[in-house]
C-alpha cells in the first residue's frame, strides 16, 4: 500500500511524534521512509560588517542537519533504517519543496506533525502541514501534538 513514506521534520515533539506515527507504518507495512528537513535561507538587513551571512548559512544548515540525525535516531531505536535529505529554501514555499521532494523520491504517502495553531497565531505563523494538504498529489497524514 504505503511502499515509500516522507517524513518532514523540524526538531519539535510534533514532529518526532509524526516520526513515530510513520516508524509504526513502516513497521507494518515494511515500508521505506525518508527524513525531509527544509531550512531557509536567512536573509538579514542588517550591516554585513556586523554578521558573516556564510557562518549563519553554515550554522542553520548544522542545526538542520543535527535535528535530521535526531530523526533518524528515532527511527533506528526500532530497528529501522531511513534516507535523509536536508533542502535549503531560498525563495520557495516549503510545502512546494516538499512536495518536489516526495515527486523525485516517488512517497506514496507524506507524515508529518501539525502543530495545530489556530486564528491569528495561524495567519502569523502560517502552515507547511496545511500548504502540503493543499497541494501534494499524494495521501498526507497528519499528526497533532499532544494536548497539555
Amino acid at each position: 500500500m504505503y511502499q515509500k513514506i516522507l517524513v518532514p521534520v523540524d526538531g519539535s515533539p510534533t514532529s518526532n511524534r509524526a516520526v513515530q506515527e510513520a516508524v509504526k507504518l513502516a513497521q507494518l507495512l515494511g515500508s521505506q521512509l525518508e527524513l525531509v528537513h527544509v531550512y531557509e535561507d536567512i536573509v538579514y538587513l542588517i550591516s554585513k560588517d556586523y554578521i558573516s551571512y556564510e557562518e549563519l548559512q553554515r550554522t542553520v544548515r548544522s542545526c538542520g542537519e543535527k535535528i535530521l540525525t535526531e530523526a533518524e535516531m528515532l527511527v533506528k531505536e526500532v530497528g529501522l533504517e531511513a534516507e535523509t535529505r536536508i533542502i535549503q529554501a531560498s525563495k520557495e514555499r516549503v510545502a512546494q519543496l516538499l512536495v518536489a521532494e516526495a515527486e523525485r523520491w516517488q512517497a506514496d504517502l507524506i507524515v508529518i506533525g501539525t502543530h495545530g495553531h489556530t486564528g491569528f497565531s495561524r495567519l502569523l505563523l502560517g502552515s507547511v502541514a496545511e500548504g502540503l494538504v493543499r497541494i501534494a498529489p499524494i495521501p498526507v497524514l497528519l499528526i497533532r501534538g499532544q494536548e497539555h
